[in-house]
């Protein structure tokens, strides 16, 4: 029996104040060996975002599996001006089920989703932000500078070199040389030897960016999610091309460019914290952010048929390579 009406039936529609979500999928099933530090690699991603964010962005946490302590932790932090939404899994439901999933069910049109172990710095959410509003058909940007990534799920923004309706050139960027070569080394890479080494660097409404980037952080249109991100679910734990299926391809197929900030703002901690990786969190806490979120995200979908983008990918690859692939880069490799 119900007596009367609900009250939330007159209400007006809800304003959305927030126009950028923040996710963090979780999962720490122990302490114990490859586990062991990821406690305090995980409150340093939490607290650095925090830190480097404006009143406009928002923090979803997703719980995927994690122990007994790690939960308590998550519940006592959760819910403040930051961190409004916290999803519990009470096992592990696989990475990218658990970040797509949070992802379609949040509803601003910027979602940042980054993994546990990211450490990001003062004005992250402005340089990546800027190429949205700069580059109008930007569908996502890592605020990880990389070099390396320009041939992966980048055809769209390639055929635009090739066009000429952007910029390209290699050129170096020697102030992305040591935090580079950190990010390198804690895949257990190669590092570069020459902080000359030249970036493929675009440039689009007198805005640089670099083309491709990695998959451990990015920002992505939301709308991106709902038409070339698979429906089905990935029932992948991790890894498995499962990255490449759900974040990487649906930014290319969708003819949206695949880039990187220019300069670096957010660095891979690994499952180990260092010295350094306490001083950037001193430095963002001194650090106040004054930007102000104000943006209206230009550029349109396309919609293509499988057959044919594959045959364009390996076009534009082949093209690119034969025009841009210079003797000075092959001296980088």
């Amino acid at each position: 029996m119900r007596v009367g009406m609900n009250p939330q039936k007159y209400e007006n529609k809800i304003v959305l104040k927030s126009s950028h979500r923040i996710i963090i999928v979780v999962f720490i099933p122990n302490d114990n060996d490859y586990y062991k530090n990821i406690f305090e690699v995980f409150k340093l991603c939490l607290t650095s975002v925090q830190n480097t964010i404006n009143d406009f962005a928002k923090i979803t946490i997703v719980n995927n599996g994690c122990h007994e302590s790690i939960t308590r932790y998550i519940n006592k932090e959760h819910f403040n001006d930051r961190i409004d939404c916290v999803i519990h899994h009470s096992v592990n439901i696989g990475k990218m089920d658990a970040l797509i999933g949070a992802a379609r069910g949040s509803r601003e049109p910027l979602i940042t989703l980054t993994d546990v172990d990211i450490l990001f710095e003062s004005g992250w959410q402005k340089a990546v932000e800027k190429l949205f509003h700069k580059i109008p058909q930007t569908g996502s940007v890592s605020p990880i500078s990389v070099r390396t990534c320009l041939h992966y799920g980048t055809s769209s923004t390639l055929k635009d070199i090739l066009l000429r309706k952007i910029l390209f050139k290699w050129t170096p960027l020697p102030n992305n040389f040591y935090s580079h070569n950190r990010f390198l080394a804690s895949f257990g890479q190669s590092v570069d030897l020459n902080d000359q080494v030249k970036w493929p660097v675009i440039e689009v409404n007198k805005t640089k960016a670099l083309l491709g980037s990695s998959h451990q952080v990015m920002t992505v249109r939301r709308s991106i999610l709902f038409s070339t991100v698979p429906e089905a679910p990935s029932l992948t734990l991790v890894g498995n091309n499962s990255e490449e299926n759900y974040i990487d391809n649906p930014v290319n197929r969708a003819g949206f460019y695949r880039l990187s900030t220019a300069k670096n703002f957010a660095h891979h901690m690994g499952n180990q914290t260092e010295k350094w990786m306490y001083d950037i969190q001193k430095k963002n806490i001194e650090t106040e952010v004054d930007y102000k979120s104000k943006f209206i995200l230009k550029g349109k979908s396309k919609k293509i048929n499988n057959v044919v983008f594959n045959l364009r990918n390996r076009i534009y690859i082949k093209l690119f390579k034969i025009f841009y692939k210079s003797e000075e880069y092959k001296k980088n490799k």
